[in-house]
This record gives C-alpha cells, sequence and structure tokens, in this order.
C-alpha cells in the first residue's frame, strides 16, 4: 500500500510543479471557457486526460509502444498553444462552447503526447517493479485529484472575474487565452527539435 500513495503522490506532484507547469498550462487553457454550470462537461475532459496520459505511460512501461522523448517535448507545448488558440477562435466566431466530441477527441490525443513525456522517467522508477498496474493506477489517481484542483481554481477564479468583477466571459477567456500562449512561446522555443 506504501507503493500505491508513493505513485499517488508522484502524480500530484508531476501536474502541480510549478517548475514543469505544462500541465497546468493545459489545464488553464483547457477549462477557461467553462463555468460551474458545465462543470461534469469539464470534469470529463480531465478524466478523459487522465485515462490518455496513463495509457500512453502504461504503453510504455510495458515495452508496446516508445516515441522520441525531442518530438514529444515539443508537441506538449503544441498542445497548449492549440488549446488556447481554439479558444481564441470560438471567441472571434462567436461561439460560446465548442463541439464537445471534438473537444473529447483533442483532449485524449494531448493527454497521450503528455503521458509519453513522462514515460522515461516513469519507467525508471518502475524499472524494478514486477507489479506495473498498481504504480500506474497510483499515479492516475494523483493525476486526477492534481487535474480537479486546478480545474476548481480556474472555474472559481472564473466566476469571481466574470460574476462578482462584472468581467464578460469573452474577455476572460481572451485575456486568460493570450497569457497562455504567451506562456507557451518560450517553450515552443526551448523544445523546437530540428
Amino acid at each position: 500500500m506504501n507503493d500505491f500513495w508513493f505513485y499517488i503522490q508522484l502524480g500530484l506532484d508531476h501536474v502541480l510543479d510549478f517548475s514543469a507547469y505544462d500541465h497546468i498550462l493545459f489545464l488553464s487553457a483547457l477549462a477557461l471557457p467553462f463555468t460551474f454550470l458545465r462543470w461534469k462537461q469539464l470534469l470529463l475532459l480531465a478524466t478523459v486526460f487522465t485515462i490518455t496520459h496513463c495509457l500512453s505511460l502504461g504503453l510504455s512501461a510495458y515495452g508496446i509502444l516508445t516515441v522520441d522523448v525531442g518530438l514529444i517535448e515539443f508537441l506538449i507545448p503544441i498542445t497548449i498553444f492549440l488549446t488556447a488558440a481554439y479558444n481564441l477562435m470560438r471567441i472571434k466566431i462567436g461561439a460560446a462552447h465548442g463541439r464537445f466530441d471534438f473537444l473529447v477527441v483533442a483532449t485524449s490525443f494531448f493527454g497521450l503526447v503528455h503521458g509519453f513525456g513522462f514515460s522515461n522517467y516513469f519507467k525508471m522508477l518502475m524499472a524494478g517493479e514486477e507489479d506495473k498496474l498498481t504504480p500506474l493506477l497510483g499515479f492516475a489517481t494523483g493525476i486526477e485529484l492534481s487535474q480537479v484542483s486546478i480545474i476548481l481554481m480556474i472555474l472559481v477564479l472564473a466566476y469571481l472575474v466574470q460574476a462578482l468583477g462584472k468581467v464578460k466571459q469573452a474577455y476572460f477567456i481572451l485575456t486568460g487565452s493570450v497569457l497562455i500562449l504567451l506562456l507557451t512561446i518560450p517553450m515552443l522555443v526551448d523544445t523546437y527539435p530540428w
């Protein structure tokens, strides 16, 4: 059981690590267009992200599939950039909400990418483990708990800014998405593989 708690903590630390804030930026970009009225859809997207993130970790841990680390490190900020850009596109065309099926597919793909980004480190941790399922489940639990925390913070911030601060939702999404884009550009430059 101690190992399970270790991997839960690892999952929490993986997402909430402010020195490697790619998850926080991605989840923030994903959550910006949502309010408490649509929290179930947002929670579903976060869960889809967790499942696909852990799927790619599992594929890597069991030696089924490995992906070039340099490419993945570049694709991670691309996923953040595209999510924030999608928010801006929706504002421009006046669509309050994107197509949910599209968001599920995109979030699934982005979860796979982010999972492969952590797979080498995760494989090193599990090198001596015979049971790989327990660490994966513990890690998934930690990821989900941390993602729910981030989403809750974004929803509370959205409520405070929009309801109490009387800022229109479009301005909130615009400002947050532009900030995320600006924070992502250095990541894109630093990880450009060619």
